[in-house]
């Protein structure tokens, strides 16, 4: 042998030893500890809306690993970052979904419907329960037909009935609401088509003119598009953006024109990062809302006081602490560990496996005692989960941008969510048909 080819060896068997040893001190690392993957999106056009999430998931872990964990146990965080790309989201999926480390993994939070709406079928096979907290695919709500998804706590469809139903309350009743031009101005992608179906339910029945248009990823020219909508003399504008989107489409409504008081935000466009960019350009814009911003809930206070004021935080600004999509980070971090209580309860305090964190999460039942007892009032709305249905009992907030900070000005609303169910439902059997899904039967 070689000088050269000794030396190649010598070196491979040292790369094989270190990476034998960095695998077990990964696996020692990680013994007894959940594994949570973090899908993240800390760089691309959407960073902005990912940055104060993934801070608000960490730094609330970060507090509960320094608790002890979930009964005991810690959660293992391995962070992935996805561009906000389907390529590499399912790079991330396949890396993670079989545990990492000897950390198993229970359920997979994911951050984009259309990941969402891709992974149905590999979830499926897999048997890895997909999380999808305000977002996800809309006739995942029925869990006969998809077990292992779960769009939680708030969906598309209600958001799209709770927009009109704030407007029939601006207009002075549901009657008023025939003859009037609203618009939705989408995010062309699977987030952004999820409304069009309800919309033109909600248009046949209350005799609205429904305008559907799309806007190209990411969404930095709008133009033209509002441009149509000023010609077409559109009354209301849903606004369904992402990222910098939001920012731009509020400047640019102003140049042609367009109230900001009459363009109503999804709840990824009602955040500090959408209306604060936008300058004078965003006050008196509308949102909905379903994670709260603020820092005077008890929790906010316990990460305040434990993790950011300690130099433990995850946030490099530390002013977006409290933002919307810090609690957003928050309010979806706090879900994931009930679930693992719930598994607990019924498996033992030990880590789950996806089986075990399927179960769980269909037994999920966060009570407004339990939220109060997590410190929480306030910014999570009470949430009970069943085999059935994989969402819970929507509601949301229309809130108003006063040029410094979100005001509500509505209680919870919640829509007409039965107006949608059988429409929901027969997305699901069609999709269960394609498939060749057997429906589960009721179970408890």
């Amino acid at each position: 042998m070689s000088l050269l080819s000794k030396t190649l060896a010598l070196a491979t068997s040292a790369l094989i030893a270190a990476a034998t040893l960095t695998s077990v001190a990964q696996a020692d690392e990680a013994t007894g500890q959940q594994l949570f993957p973090l899908f993240s999106y800390r760089t691309g056009p959407y960073a902005p809306s990912g940055i104060p999430q993934w801070a608000g998931y960490r730094d609330y872990f970060n507090y509960i690993n320094e608790k002890g964990g979930v009964n005991g146990v810690k959660i293992f965080v391995q962070e992935c970052e996805t561009a906000y790309t389907l390529e590499r989201a399912f790079e991330c999926y396949e890396r993670y979904k079989n545990g990492y480390a000897g950390a198993p993994v229970a359920v997979l939070f994911t951050t984009s419907s259309g990941f969402d709406a891709a992974i149905s079928d590999k979830a499926r096979l897999d048997k890895l329960p997909i999380i999808s907290v305000a977002g996800g695919r809309g006739d995942a709500v029925d869990g006969s037909v998809f077990p292992y998804q779960f769009p939680l706590l708030f969906d598309y469809w209600t958001e799209a009935s709770i927009v009109i139903e704030h407007i029939a309350n601006q207009a002075g009743g549901y009657d008023k609401l025939n003859g009037l031009k609203i618009a939705t101005l989408y995010h062309d992608s699977g987030y952004g088509r999820e409304t069009i179906q309800p919309m033109a339910i909600l248009s046949e029945k209350y005799g609205f003119e429904n305008i559907q248009i799309a806007v190209p990823h990411p969404g930095e020219q709008q133009q033209a598009q509002w441009q149509q909508i000023k010609r077409a003399g559109v009354d209301w504008v849903f606004f369904r953006a992402w990222g910098v989107m939001s920012p731009v489409g509020l400047k640019t409504a102003a140049r042609v024109g367009f109230p900001a008081d009459r363009i109503i935000g999804d709840i990824w466009t009602g955040s500090e990062e959408d209306a604060r960019p936008a300058g004078a350009a965003a006050k008196n814009y509308l949102a909905v809302s379903v994670f709260p911003s603020g820092t005077d809930f008890e929790i906010t206070k316990e990460l305040k006081k434990n993790v950011i004021d300690a130099g433990k935080g995850d946030l490099k600004d530390v002013s977006k602490f409290g933002s919307v999509y810090y609690n957003a980070g928050l309010v979806q971090a706090i879900i994931y560990t009930e679930i693992l209580r719930t598994g607990q309860k019924k498996f033992g305090n030990r880590p789950l496996t996806k089986e075990e964190g399927q179960w769980a999460a269909e037994h999920l039942d966060i009570t407004a005692e339990r939220i109060a007892e997590l410190g929480a009032t306030g910014l999570l709305s009470p949430l009970k989960i069943t085999p059935q249905d994989h969402e819970g009992d929507p509601a949301a907030k229309i809130v108003q941008w006063d040029g410094q900070k979100w005001n509500a000005v509505t209680d919870w609303l919640k829509g007409d969510r039965p107006l949608f169910r059988d429409a929901i439902y027969a997305r699901a059997a069609a999709y269960a048909k394609e498939k060749g899904i057997e429906p589960r039967q009721a179970q408890n």
